[in-house]
């Protein structure tokens, strides 16, 4: 019985885009889960588990997220230092206001996966609280990410 032989790309061959999202007015997981498929490389035909396929994203506007619900009072962050009393916690309200690129890097992390190609791949995610950033020369591929439930 004769194997074929399964395609695998070679990391010299792989192709990068960069990808802007403006997060103006679209709900926090929605916006987290298509940025890590981006990141992740999934929604390419080259996919591999094992290789970092993805593109780089670039999101904007990270202060004006949406959330559903009574997340902004309900949902804490913690933090833990290792030291007796050096548990923090802080809502997701107070957390926009602190640092808005921390949620969403945050929500982004958590839905890739953890080693040495996790590590990888998170960086290439910038996050700017505002709607400048310095990335025109890498001509950066607007993507829309739809609002309404599909």
């Amino acid at each position: 019985m004769k194997l074929s032989k399964s395609y695998l790309p070679d990391p010299k061959e792989i192709e990068r885009k960069y990808y802007l999202v403006d997060a103006k007015d679209i709900i926090l997981g929605r916006l987290a889960a298509k940025v890590a498929t981006i990141l992740r490389g999934k929604h390419k035909t080259i996919y591999t588990p094992h290789l970092e396929t993805g593109d780089s994203v670039i999101v904007i506007n990270a202060s004006k997220i949406k959330v559903s619900g009574k997340k902004l009072q309900d949902k804490i962050y913690q933090k833990y230092s290792g030291y007796p009393s050096g548990q923090r916690c802080l809502s997701l309200e107070q957390l926009l206001k602190k640092s808005p690129e921390a949620v969403i890097r945050s929500a982004v992390d958590r839905m890739i996966p953890r080693g040495r190609l996790g590590y990888a791949i998170r960086t290439r995610l910038r996050v700017y609280a505002g709607d400048k950033h310095p990335h025109q020369a890498q001509k950066p591929i607007p993507l829309v990410i739809s609002e309404e439930k599909k």
